[in-house]
């Protein structure tokens, strides 16, 4: 599984034309899960994502997390973070999980999220198009992935 957090200023996802999930200052999260993900990646992804620290403190260093901040998440599902792209030009995405179990892991992610930040975590629609938009505050975007050797 892996997780492309952005530090946002606001950010907001739209499908078939309507907000369905928005936030102001906190983390958007594209969420990628991968054909071998399990439960235990996504309770690790979750629970990195919660306690990543990447929000200014008083001196003005990244020591703060949203669970310090009161910060909010927006969760977007994402399978193109699994895209392999290094052959040819057409990306493939044999390594993405297919749909039914993505979703379950996805819905997974999101339940753990919410239980580590005590509050509902808006969320994209999984499986449609959708128009994300978004202010990097930083900028401050990290790749987050569980290696095997860590």
């Amino acid at each position: 599984m892996v997780a492309l957090v952005q530090r946002v200023s606001d950010a907001a996802v739209e499908a078939d034309n309507e907000v369905v999930g928005a936030i102001d200052d906190g983390l958007l999260v594209l969420l990628g899960v991968h054909e071998d993900d399990t439960h235990t990646e996504s309770e690790w992804c979750a629970r990195k994502c919660a306690q990543l620290r990447v929000f200014p403190d008083d001196d003005g260093k990244m020591d703060e997390s949203l669970l310090d901040t009161g910060g909010d998440a927006l969760v977007v599902p994402q399978f193109t973070l699994y895209g392999d792209t290094s052959a040819g030009n057409r990306p493939s995405f044999a390594e993405a999980a297919p749909p039914d179990r993505a979703d379950r892991l996805y819905e997974h992610f999101v339940r753990r999220l919410e239980e580590h930040l005590g509050r509902k975590v808006p969320t994209g629609k999984f499986g449609a198009l959708m128009d994300v938009h978004l202010t990097n505050d930083g900028p401050v975007t990290l790749w987050v992935e569980q290696r095997a050797d860590g």
